[in-house]
């Protein structure tokens, strides 16, 4: 996830980016699928040309629940690995906030800097510095919340994502960050409500994947299936390298009959991270349900090595005899 610059809003203070698309993780893919089923190809990312991963997965568990599929959760922090550069890259920021005392970019730079290593509460520190030189920072109150919401303060983030849209009516990653935190809390309306204005806001670029995927996902919880497909075909076409809006997809492709198109989209998922037992155990139900028994039987086994407690994948190896 890149460094948020919230100049499509009018504002330009900067921050780290909403990791608001589930578990929205981007490596290094690979260029074949992992199952035969899959009739097409992802292509590569080689070397830098991978976007860089802040924080994924800010009160998204991937996937919402369709058909007989329920993987609802909280969600977990996807941070970027600390890389050899990282002491040197926050001594340096470091040195411009001791030269800068009084910038409140200076802290919030740093502040992300600090997301990255996955150290939150540091991160916090440097971010309310960033408020309380200038307490109309809209960016900072932002990336506040979404570090408080890292560390299970739901309260508090959303009493953050308040105050930046106080201080900025068209700052869209608070409407984004403050859609997913309501979305997680069941207030499906409000949620719906923030995550419209954040894609009329900007609806490009990773930022407007993130923001309708998050509505695919009300609309799938609805039961809303054709209208959840179009958010999520919208989502990966905005940032075809991201595993959840796949996922997600497949999950109303199966839930409307549409086994096909969901073996493809699961496939895609997989070929992101062939570890996502939730992925595994959807693939071998579509393979289930189109008939196909030996695919389905590999593909819960696949899903039981990586996720041994997985439900949905012991259920259905009981079925198929597996």
């Amino acid at each position: 996830m890149r460094l948020h610059s919230s100049a499509c809003s009018g504002d330009r203070r900067s921050g780290f980016v909403l990791g608001e698309m589930g578990d929205m993780t981007k490596v290094k893919m690979s260029c074949s699928p992992v199952s035969s089923g899959a009739r097409w190809r992802l292509p590569v990312l080689r070397g830098s040309a991978a976007p860089l991963v802040v924080l994924v997965g800010l009160g998204l568990a991937g996937c919402e629940s369709a058909g007989s599929l329920a993987t609802v959760g909280m969600g977990i922090a996807e941070v970027t690995p600390r890389s050899k550069d990282s002491s040197v890259n926050l001594a340096s920021l470091s040195d411009v906030v001791a030269r800068n005392p009084q910038d409140p970019e200076a802290y919030n730079t740093r502040g992300a800097a600090y997301a990255r290593t996955g150290d939150f509460d540091k991160a916090v520190v440097d971010f309310t510095k960033a408020v309380q030189i200038d307490p109309n920072n809209a960016a900072a109150y932002t990336n506040r919340a979404l570090a408080y919401r890292q560390t299970g303060r739901n309260d508090l983030a959303l009493a953050d994502f308040n105050r930046a849209l106080e201080s900025n009516r068209n700052h869209a990653p608070a409407y984004l960050g403050r859609g997913n935190l309501l979305r997680a809390q069941g207030n499906l309306e409000q949620a719906m409500s923030d995550l419209d204005q954040a894609i009329k806001l900007n609806s490009e670029g990773a930022q407007g994947a993130q923001a309708f995927h998050a509505r695919g996902l009300i609309h799938q919880r609805r039961g809303e299936q054709a209208a959840a497909i179009t958010d999520f075909d919208n989502a990966i076409d905005r940032d075809p390298f991201a595993a959840a809006p796949y996922q997600a997809r497949a999950q109303s492709y199966t839930a409307q009959g549409k086994y096909a198109q969901a073996i493809e989209d699961y496939n895609a998922a997989l070929n992101v991270d062939s570890k996502n037992g939730e992925a595994w155990a959807g693939l071998g139900l579509a393979y289930e349900k189109s008939g196909n028994m030996t695919k389905a039987k590999e593909s819960y086994s696949r899903a039981k090595v990586v996720d041994p407690g997985n439900r949905v994948a012991t259920d259905g190896m009981s079925r198929v005899g597996a």
